[in-house]
């Protein structure tokens, strides 16, 4: 365990260099509240974390808790059993995510990251807020229709789904929340449920906001489909670069990235998707911008830019790759990890549980003497 630490502490000065001015921007946007700056997000353990997963979202969580924010950070295990899982192998993905978010420079001393189902307040808090919403209000999720379109009976968690999600934000009285644009009708409900408990029981929870990157345009796609986004769910494992895949892998996969004919190395995201895709990718974990990319590159043809551009890859993932393997090796500390989580979060969630319950009447209420006496009577 200490030597995860030592190795921990230097560990964010090998990050990559971040090319986004995310949380500048939500500074910026933040409404007047009385509540205090908080944030949280939340990642579910299945699958590998991939490029996509990293400067989309951890590496941001990475920027945020190094600049002082007050951070939550859910292993939202709950979420995943909302479809079939292997118990045995969500376990494992359970302490091969706390291992992934801290080779990427999570840091726990930093923020609060936490194992969701340890905090028996998500689960109560989610039924209150189901009793403020409709299935017909459910039903319109944007990601449930889209569901409809791979399984073909819905489970009751995949409709409660953004209730429980509207849960862990408000739990935490958060106020920003890092999502991307598939999650935004998600928080739009949170917000809506926040409002309606307001309005029906008094005020108690603050309306989150959205914690969007700006820069569109880097939002990585599939390696074999550039039209689409890279995804821990796509069932071809060449369209993603994992953060721990081997230099074999890695290597493989940049050769094997759909692109088209022409061999010149450019930046035309509406003509050329798929090298355009490959360049974004370059620039997002080396930091260099894609104009100086192009330059560097220029006569170069395609297949020998998928080369050089998987060297430097590899040479960037290297220190996570190196971390990550030892720290999966030391589940005692990962356990450890999550216990301390849970119990800094619990601390929290259980102030709001408990002004909650009181609020809607199942609270723990000091009866007056006078009503004692009545029921000893």
């Amino acid at each position: 365990m200490r030597a995860a630490r030592t190795i921990f502490n230097n560990f964010n000065s090998l990050l990559p260099a971040s090319t986004s001015s995310y949380s500048v921007k939500a500074t910026e946007v933040v409404k007047s509240t009385p509540y205090p700056r908080r944030i949280l997000s939340g990642i579910q353990p299945t699958g590998s974390l991939h490029l996509g997963n990293f400067l989309g979202a951890v590496q941001k969580w990475v920027e945020l808790q190094n600049s002082g924010e007050d951070a939550f950070y859910s292993i939202a295990d709950l979420h995943a059993i909302t479809v079939p899982q292997d118990p045995k192998v969500l376990q494992n993905g359970i302490f091969e995510m706390t291992a992934s978010l801290l080779a990427c420079g999570i840091d726990p001393e930093k923020c609060v990251l936490f194992q969701q189902s340890k905090v028996q307040y998500h689960t109560q808090l989610c039924w209150v807020l189901a009793s403020l919403t409709t299935m017909a209000k459910l039903g319109q999720q944007a990601q449930l229709r889209e569901k409809r379109n791979i399984i073909q009976e819905l489970s009751t968690a995949l409709y409660l789904y953004p209730v429980l999600q509207a849960a862990d934000i408000l739990l935490y009285k958060a106020t920003l929340v890092p999502v991307g644009e598939d999650q935004i009708s998600h928080l739009n409900l949170a917000s809506f449920l926040a409002k309606t408990f307001n309005k029906r029981f008094g005020n108690t929870f603050p309306e989150p906001q959205a914690f969007i990157n700006e820069d569109s345009s880097r939002r990585l796609k599939s390696l074999r489909n550039p039209l689409s986004k890279m995804s821990k769910s796509d069932k071809d494992p060449r369209s993603r670069i994992n953060l721990f895949d081997s230099p074999e892998d890695i290597l493989l996969k940049c050769k094997k990235a759909v692109t088209d004919s022409i061999s010149a190395v450019e930046y035309e995201p509406e003509k050329r998707p798929g090298i355009s895709n490959l360049v974004v990718i370059h620039s997002s974990l080396t930091g260099r911008p894609i104009d100086t990319i192009c330059q560097e590159v220029v006569g170069m043809q395609s297949g020998d830019y998928k080369i050089a551009m998987a060297n430097e890859i590899i040479e960037v993932l290297r220190p996570l790759r190196e971390r990550f393997n030892q720290l999966i090796n030391e589940p005692a500390y990962l356990e450890n990890v999550l216990k301390v989580g849970a119990l800094r979060a619990e601390a929290q969630a259980q102030e709001t549980w408990q002004d909650v319950s009181r609020k809607i009447g199942i609270g723990r209420n000091q009866l007056a003497e006078s009503d004692l006496a009545t029921c000893k009577n």
